[in-house]
């Protein structure tokens, strides 16, 4: 064990990123010692309180609703502009995508859901009439596609996915045809941590005549992403994971360019009018990717997303992957070392090509009761995650996680699992 502890040491010393993990309030829970679970929630940033306060205190009580004018003195311009812009910067810092195209507004399953109808709408004009997707996707995802089959007459193609990896290539190019009007996936699914070719199935789909949606709650501040180079056609996730935008912050959506004026979301609100102040009669969309907003943004859950947006600004999403593929790297070596011997499983794929930001591991022959595990852990002040059946994911957020708290993690789930 000392050879591991040195090892993490060593580790984190040569951490190129370290000096961002002090930028998180990591004293504000002393009795956890090891917080495994940033990819479901991200820690707050020290800047990110300071950043809410001023807000209160001088951006809303000083200009009150004159917040709202883009003519006004508080930082980065008028409320009215900020989905657009603040979607600008998480598409530049985290998505691969040039201005004009990303939205910050809403939840992931509110922008998922118009995302998803304006494509369906657009490919039953086409005489498209099938969605497809993975039958291990995020639970959100498939209900929302449950409810706008029945909602608009659908037929769902289901791809059967194995849970201990992710949807492929091959399956997709299988599943997708003429009659296919969308095809939606996580690019890092959720369980697995398996980080699908979306470049490849991006093709694919298109080369069916279909669009393409992808969920990157998972994938976004984690995974380099280039949406416009991929040709992607919708995009949507999260800023609450690898952002630490906090709990229920806003979510992002991503509709190309070339869709503006073609695909039209069925959530028409004022904010998202052509002049929001007109009041007049008969819905006018804004110009560009302003038509996906539709009641009025939550400002204050911006302020949140923009502090943790500028970090990752500063660090860079590459130098970020590359500190994750370290992570996650040694979080296997790690689990093969002190938890195969008690017959757990790694589930995650070990070509780091292949994975994402978080590694699973599954009760596999150990006899030990993973959901109870895990609750035992987090009684200790080591919180992962649990997944349905069996697995528990090592969640390991690049700017906040150490070298050593992934070693404190697995011995600790390795003194649970051989006690049982």
């Amino acid at each position: 064990m000392a050879d591991w502890a040195a090892r993490a040491a060593a580790l984190d010393a040569a951490d190129p990123l370290a000096g961002h993990r002090d930028e998180f309030l990591l004293d504000a829970a002393p009795a956890v010692s090891a917080y495994l679970d940033g990819n479901s929630l991200g820690r707050p940033l020290k800047a990110t309180a300071d950043a809410v306060d001023r807000f209160v205190h001088h951006e809303w009580g000083g200009r009150l609703i004159q917040g709202w004018s883009g003519d006004t003195h508080v930082p980065d311009g008028g409320w009215m502009d900020w989905p657009l812009d603040l979607g600008d910067r998480v598409g530049h810092a985290a998505l691969g995508a040039a201005a004009g195209q990303t939205v910050v507004a809403d939840s992931t399953t509110v922008l998922f859901y118009k995302l998803v109808r304006a494509a369906a709408d657009h490919g039953l004009r086409e005489g498209r009439d099938e969605v497809v997707c993975d039958t291990d996707n995020f639970p959100t995802d498939r209900f929302v596609l449950e409810g706008v089959a029945a909602e608009r007459g659908l037929t769902l193609r289901w791809i059967e996915t194995d849970p201990a990896a992710g949807v492929t290539l091959e399956q997709v190019r299988a599943a997708v045809g003429p009659r296919t009007a969308l095809a939606t996936f996580s690019h890092v699914a959720y369980r697995s941590g398996h980080l699908a070719d979306a470049q490849a199935i991006t093709r694919a789909v298109h080369d069916a005549g279909a669009l393409v949606l992808w969920d990157l709650s998972h994938s976004a501040g984690s995974v380099p992403l280039e949406l416009d180079a991929w040709g992607v056609d919708l995009a949507v996730g999260c800023t609450y994971k690898y952002l630490n935008g906090g709990p229920g912050a806003p979510a992002f959506a991503y509709l190309a360019a070339r869709h503006h004026g073609v695909l039209h979301q069925p959530v028409q609100g004022w904010m998202g009018h052509a002049d929001p102040f007109d009041m007049g009669q008969g819905y006018q969309p804004g110009p560009g990717v302003r038509q996906l907003v539709s009641g009025t943004p939550p400002i204050l859950g911006m302020v949140p997303v923009r502090v943790g947006v500028e970090q990752l600004e500063r660090a860079g999403i590459h130098a970020v992957r590359e500190k994750s593929l370290l992570l996650t790297g040694f979080a296997v070596e790690l689990a093969d070392a002190l938890l195969a011997p008690h017959g757990v499983e790694v589930v995650t794929p070990r070509d780091p090509a292949s994975r994402g930001g978080h590694v699973t591991v599954r009760s596999g022959s150990s006899g030990a009761d993973f959901r109870d595990v895990t609750q035992r852990l987090w009684a200790d002040g080591v919180v992962p995650d649990f997944r349905t059946p069996d697995g528990i994911r090592l969640g390991l957020a690049p700017l906040s996680t150490s070298f050593g708290e992934v070693l404190d993690g697995v011995v600790a789930l390795e003194r649970l699992v051989r006690s049982a």
